[in-house]
C-alpha cells in the first residue's frame, strides 16, 4: 500500500482517525434536538458526507423500495443506499413537515427553493416543485439581495456542527466529535461485523479501496480470529 491516503501519510490519518462506539453514537443522538436528531441518524445510517445530507432534496428518497440516491456526491459520482428501516417512521413524518412548510411558503408567495442555475433555467417552475424541496431545510426564508426573493435554503453547516459539539459535551464524551466521525464510525462498525473491504468502498462511495483499508490499521476488527503460529494448529 501507499504511504499515502490523497496526500494525507498514513500515520497522520491515523493519528487523527476517530471514531465512535455504537453506544457513543446513540448518546450523541440523545442529547441531540430536532432536526438535529434525525439529520445525524440519516448521516451515520446512510454513511454520508455533511454536504451530501444538507443537499438531501424530496426527489432522492424513495420509501417504496427502500432507498436514498446521493447525487452529485465526491467526484460528481451518483449512488444508491439502502434506508435504515428502523428510522424509516422518522423519515416519513419529516417528509409531511417538508410538505406542510412547503404549502405555507407557497401561500405566502415565496420564490422557491435555492437551485443549481442551469438547472433553474432549464426548468423554470422547479424551484416551487415539492420534490426540489430541501429535506433539511432551514427555518427562516432567504432574502435574494439582487432581486429581493425569499428562498429557503438547506439547514446551515455550522448550526449542525454546533449542535453535535453541543450534543457530545452533554453526552460527556471525551472524544473529539464532527460530523465525518459517523462516516469513520459506520466504516468501523462495519468491519467488525465482518463486511468485506469492497462492500464497504461500495457503500461508502470510495473510487479508491486503499481509503477503506486504512481502517484496518487504525481499528482491529473483533470478527478476525486470534492469531496463532500455525504450531498451534
Amino acid at each position: 500500500m501507499s504511504s499515502k491516503i490523497g496526500c494525507v501519510p498514513i500515520y497522520l490519518f491515523i493519528y487523527l482517525f476517530i471514531y465512535l462506539s455504537r453506544e457513543e453514537v446513540n448518546a450523541v443522538i440523545q442529547n441531540l434536538y430536532p432536526p438535529y436528531d434525525l439529520f445525524v441518524k440519516t448521516l451515520y445510517g446512510c454513511r454520508l458526507r455533511l454536504f451530501e445530507c444538507l443537499k438531501l432534496r424530496v426527489h432522492n428518497f424513495n420509501f417504496d423500495a427502500g432507498v436514498l440516491t446521493i447525487h452529485d456526491g465526491k467526484g460528481k459520482k451518483d449512488r444508491t443506499v439502502p434506508l435504515p428501516k428502523v428510522i424509516i417512521p422518522e423519515l416519513l413524518a419529516q417528509l409531511e413537515r417538508v410538505k406542510t412548510l412547503h404549502e405555507k411558503d407557497l401561500s405566502v408567495g415565496f420564490s422557491g427553493v435555492f437551485l443549481y442555475h442551469l438547472l433553474e433555467k432549464k426548468y423554470k417552475n422547479a424551484a416551487k416543485d415539492l420534490v426540489w424541496q430541501w429535506f433539511f431545510a432551514q427555518k427562516s426564508l432567504t432574502i435574494v439581495e439582487d432581486t429581493k426573493e425569499r428562498r429557503r435554503y438547506h439547514l446551515n453547516e455550522r448550526d449542525v456542527q454546533r449542535a453535535i459539539r453541543a450534543a457530545v459535551g452533554r453526552a460527556k464524551l471525551t472524544k473529539r466529535v464532527s460530523s465525518h466521525t459517523f462516516r469513520h464510525s459506520f466504516a468501523t462498525h462495519l468491519l467488525q461485523a465482518n463486511y468485506d473491504i469492497r462492500t464497504i468502498q461500495e457503500l461508502l462511495g470510495h473510487s479508491d479501496v486503499r481509503t477503506i483499508m486504512i481502517y484496518t490499521h487504525c481499528v482491529p476488527s473483533r470478527t478476525l480470529k486470534e492469531m496463532k503460529s500455525p504450531l498451534d494448529f
